[in-house]
C-alpha cells in the first residue's frame, strides 16, 4: 500500500490508485481530508440525489479519464481500488511520486 495516513476510517492511502464507483475515471490519491473540506458551492453543484454525506473522508486525486487529466475531489463512498495495474497518465504525478513495483510512492523530498 501507500503511506499510512493518521485518519481513522480512511480506506485509501496516499499513492493508491482508485477509480470512481459511478463515473469513468481513475486517479492517484495525493491528499486526504478526514471529512468534507471544500466549498458549499462545490458541494451544492453535485446533483442532490448523488450528494455524499460530508462526514466521511474525501480524497484529492490526480485523475484521468479517456479525454483529459485533472484534479478530482471524491468522497470515500464513491471510490474503489483500481485493480488494472495500468499507470495513471496525469502529468503532475512525476512531480509528486515515484512509481515502483506498480505502486506510487511519495517522493522522499515531499514526505512530512
Amino acid at each position: 500500500m501507500g503511506q499510512k495516513i493518521d485518519i481513522p476510517l480512511a480506506r485509501f492511502a496516499i499513492g493508491e490508485v482508485v477509480r470512481h464507483r459511478l463515473f469513468d475515471f481513475r486517479g492517484v490519491v495525493f491528499d486526504v481530508d478526514p471529512e468534507f473540506a471544500n466549498s458549499d458551492e462545490w458541494y451544492e453543484a453535485i446533483p442532490e440525489a448523488l450528494r455524499p454525506p460530508k462526514d466521511q473522508p474525501f480524497y484529492h486525486l490526480l485523475a484521468e479519464n479517456t479525454e483529459s487529466t485533472y484534479v478530482a475531489y471524491v468522497s470515500q463512498q464513491n471510490l474503489l481500488p483500481d485493480e488494472s495495474d495500468e499507470p495513471v497518465g496525469h502529468p503532475a504525478i512525476a512531480t509528486m511520486f515515484n512509481r515502483e513495483d506498480g505502486r506510487y510512492r511519495l517522493r522522499p523530498d515531499l514526505r512530512n
